[in-house]
């Protein structure tokens, strides 16, 4: 085999690409100010994350990594922050069954260190300390995501045969 036929039958290299980062959407309230500053407090925080995909073109996509803190203290919200921070991805020369765990696992996880700097700068500049959301373990989310699908159309398969 020579390797003119060798380079000819290799693979292109795969693809993946961030082509730009944005904030899509920025809330963040301290309804009770200025009252809340009065009497400094430890608030107790919940974080929830989700992410989502979409398709803009082939091999283009939009990820955006939506995160939602609130901190309650005294018996009602100290702040609330809701950011929705997104990247455009691109990728090519991969097999279909891989984009979606890139698009849902790589592609946050490099999102994520950009949209924790913005939360921990607004809640600072909100007059708090500034929230520092501990890493998040995008497989372990994603793994929740396709389990709760197959359980989903389970009940749907399971439900049809009653």
């Amino acid at each position: 085999m020579s390797d003119e036929s060798a380079g000819a039958t290799a693979a292109p290299a795969p693809v993946f690409e961030i082509g730009h980062q944005y904030i899509k959407d920025l809330s963040f309230e301290v309804p009770g100010a200025p009252k809340v500053f009065e009497t400094p407090t430890t608030p107790n925080v919940t974080v929830n994350v989700d992410v989502a995909a979409t398709m803009l073109g082939q091999g283009s996509y939009e990820v955006a990594l939506r995160m939602d803190a609130k901190g309650e203290a005294g018996g009602g919200p100290l702040f609330l922050v809701e950011l929705v921070y997104a990247g455009l991805f691109r990728v090519g020369n991969l097999p279909e069954d891989q984009i979606q765990p890139l698009m849902l696992i790589e592609a946050p996880r490099l999102l994520f260190p950009f949209a924790r700097g913005i939360v921990a700068g607004v809640t600072r500049d909100g007059g708090l300390p500034p929230l520092m959301i501990t890493p998040i373990d995008f497989v372990a989310l994603y793994r929740r995501r396709v389990a709760a699908k197959a359980e989903a159309a389970a009940a749907k398969n399971g439900g049809g045969n009653a």
